[in-house]
């Protein structure tokens, strides 16, 4: 399951401005272009990562692409001059979507009425510039849901990455006509069992599929790296995995997944 996907793949979600990736960065893309995967979307989570997230698209044109926006992890942080360099950072043609960004009462590092402040604010970055929405959700379902409808008439293309919910927030964020990011979590056979009937509810059209490196190694990966680290070339493991629980040829789901991302980002 773990053998490049024979079309081009597209990463929606990795957050290679960590600091994991800092000692062997062009090994990492070359490793990921070797695997089959033609973009990558760096993932902006704070005002320092999303300046970081620009900054590799700029320097890797084509194959990287960025997000913009602060993760509810460090909502408490965001500030006016935060959302005037969101703001900044969504006209320029490297970012391709507004977020990381939305609510997590799971782990709460930031006060949930603070999350909620900071996620409306990034909603209307989205509206206000027309660029996509990049989302996250974790145990925070009934209000960001309340959150999204005051303004997904406003809102462009929406995608709830990383998807792990249950099949009642799926069909919500479906009626909504929200697109899916679907990572390594369909891999784990203790937590993400119940994905792999799911994953068959999403339209083409509507699915796309994400590593979220340096988290959310597969688990089911043979050999594992013994650092443990995820990383973009192992999407066609993700590919394969989801291939196999939508009953479809990995060249088909590659295909229009990639299809898909290209839409959404408007990729080159």
């Amino acid at each position: 399951m773990s053998e490049p996907a024979p079309a081009e793949l597209i990463d929606i979600g990795a957050n290679l401005t960590h600091e994991s990736f800092r000692a062997d960065f062009d090994a990492v893309l070359a490793r990921a272009r070797a695997a089959g995967v033609a973009g990558i979307v760096v993932t902006g989570a704070s005002a320092a990562g999303s300046r970081a997230a620009h900054a590799l698209a700029q320097q890797h044109p084509r194959l990287l692409h960025a997000t913009a926006g602060v993760h509810p992890h460090h909502a408490h942080d965001y500030d006016e001059a935060t959302d005037a360099l969101l703001r900044e950072l969504a006209a320029t043609p490297q970012v391709k979507a507004v977020g990381e960004t939305g609510l997590d009462y799971y782990r709460n590092y930031s006060p949930r009425e603070a999350q909620i402040v900071a996620f409306e604010r990034q909603l209307a970055i989205g509206a206000d510039s027309g660029k996509p929405l990049f989302l996250h959700q974790r145990d925070a379902h009934a209000d960001f849901i309340a959150c999204l409808d005051r303004v997904r008439t406003r809102l462009a293309r929406v995608v709830v990455h990383c998807f792990t919910g249950e099949r009642a927030e799926l069909i919500d964020y479906l009626d909504r006509d929200c697109h899916i990011g679907i990572t390594g979590w369909i891999c784990d056979e203790r937590r993400g069992q119940h994905l792999r009937e799911l994953v068959r509810l999403v339209p083409r059209g509507r699915l796309m599929i994400e590593t979220d490196a340096p988290y959310l190694l597969p688990r089911d990966l043979v050999p594992k790296p013994s650092h443990r680290r995820n990383e973009p070339m192992y999407l066609a493991h993700v590919c394969a995995a989801v291939a196999a629980a939508r009953g479809e040829a990995v060249a088909d789901t590659a295909a229009h997944s990639s299809a898909t991302a290209r839409a959404f980002f408007a990729l080159e």
